[in-house]
C-alpha cells in the first residue's frame, strides 16, 4: 500500500509464512468476481454441495461451540460480541499453516483442531451464524448441525458460496470480504471509517505460480490471473497504520480486521477479530509468532506499526443472520 511497499526479496521470509499461513490465503480471486458469481449464500437446504474432509474431533468441537453459543445469556449479546466471545473460546488452539492444502482435488476442509489466521475467522463466523439461525431441534441433531456447518463454511470460503475447484476459493482476503458483503454476511466499513483507496495491483499468485502446486495447471493459472485482473480494477479501501489509533473508537468488538500487506502484489497479510479489552482495541487472532490463537498484548494500532510487512487495516462488520 503506497510508497513504502516492499519488494518480494525484502520480505521473502514473511511471504513464505503468509502463503497459506497467516495471510488471506493468497490463492486467487477478487471483488470483481462477486458480481459475476452472483447467487445466494450457502443454505442448509444444500448440504451435499461439496466434497469435504473432517475428523471426528472437528465435529465434536463444532457441536460443542455452537451449543455453548446458544446459551440464553449469550443469545442476548450483539452479534459482534457473540462472535468475539466465541472466538475467545479458541484461545490456546494450535496454529498450523496450509491446513486447506490437501493432496488431490479441492475439498471443503473442516479443521477446528488447528487454525491459521483466516481459517480462525471463517470457522468462528460460521459457528456464530449457526448459533443464531438453527432451531432447537436442529441443534439437538448432530447430523443436521454438521450439514449446516458445512454449508455455512462453504458459503464463506468460496466465491458465490459454492465450491467449484481450486480457483473458486476466495484466496485473496479482499475478495473474501467483498464476496461475503455481496451475500449479506458482512458489511465492509473501511471507507465509511475514513479509509483511503489502495491503487496497487493484486497479482501475487500469478506472479509466483511455482509457490502453488495447483497453478501448475495452465487452465487454473489463467483463471487466477483473470480473477486478479478484476480485483485490481475494483476499489479497495484501507485505513493507513498512522490513522488506526485515531479511528479505533469507530471499530467495534467482533469486527473482522484484515492487516494490509506491503508485499508487492499481495493485498492482505493477516486477519483477526477486534476485541475491546481494558479500554484498548486489541486483536484476537491465530498468529505465526506464538503458535496458537491469542489476544494481542499490544493494541491493534501498536501491533500494526511494529510489523514491517503490514501498513494498515481493512475492517468488516459481521451481520447478524437474523437481520440479513
Amino acid at each position: 500500500m503506497g510508497p513504502e511497499r516492499r519488494t518480494l526479496p525484502t520480505l521473502l521470509c514473511l511471504v513464505l509464512a503468509l502463503v497459506g499461513a497467516c495471510s488471506a490465503p493468497p490463492d486467487g480471486p477478487s471483488e470483481g468476481a462477486v458480481a459475476e458469481a452472483g447467487g445466494a449464500p450457502a443454505t442448509h437446504a444444500h448440504p451435499e454441495a461439496a466434497a469435504f474432509a473432517a475428523e471426528t474431533e472437528d465435529w465434536d468441537v463444532a457441536e460443542a461451540k455452537v451449543r455453548w453459543a446458544t446459551d440464553p445469556e449469550r443469545q442476548q449479546l450483539g452479534f459482534g460480541e457473540l462472535l468475539a466471545a466465541l472466538g475467545e473460546t479458541f484461545v490456546g488452539t494450535a496454529y498450523e499453516p496450509q491446513t486447506l492444502e490437501l493432496p488431490g482435488s479441492e475439498r471443503l476442509v473442516i479443521n477446528l483442531r488447528s487454525l491459521d489466521c483466516v481459517t480462525f475467522v471463517e470457522n468462528v463466523l460460521a459457528l456464530a451464524r449457526l448459533a443464531r439461525t438453527l432451531e432447537p431441534e436442529e441443534l439437538a441433531d448432530s447430523a443436521t448441525l454438521r450439514r449446516a456447518f458445512r454449508a455455512e463454511l462453504e458459503g464463506l470460503r468460496y466465491r458465490g458460496g459454492r465450491l467449484n475447484g481450486y480457483a473458486s476459493r476466495l484466496h485473496y482476503f479482499s475478495e473474501w470480504l467483498s464476496d461475503n458483503e455481496a451475500r449479506g454476511t458482512v458489511d465492509g466499513v473501511s471507507a465509511e471509517l475514513g479509509g483511503v483507496l489502495d491503487p496497487e495491483p493484486v497479482d501475487f499468485m500469478s506472479s509466483h505460480p511455482d509457490a502453488y502446486r495447483q497453478l501448475a495447471d495452465a487452465a487454473v493459472l489463467a483463471q487466477v490471473a483473470q480473477i486478479e485482473a478484476r480485483l485490481g480494477r475494483l476499489e479497495r479501501y484501507y485505513i493507513p497504520e498512522d490513522e488506526i489509533e485515531g479511528k479505533a473508537h469507530l471499530i467495534r468488538t467482533g469486527d473482522i480486521i484484515a492487516a494490509t500487506s506491503t508485499v508487492e502484489g499481495l493485498d492482505v497479510a493477516h486477519t483477526g477479530i477486534a476485541v475491546w479489552k481494558d479500554g484498548a482495541l486489541k486483536l484476537l487472532h491465530a498468529p505465526l509468532v506464538g503458535s496458537s490463537v491469542q489476544l494481542s498484548e499490544r493494541s491493534l494500532a501498536e501491533r500494526i506499526k511494529s510489523i514491517g510487512g503490514q501498513d494498515g487495516i481493512m475492517v468488516a462488520r459481521p451481520v447478524d443472520p437474523r437481520e440479513s
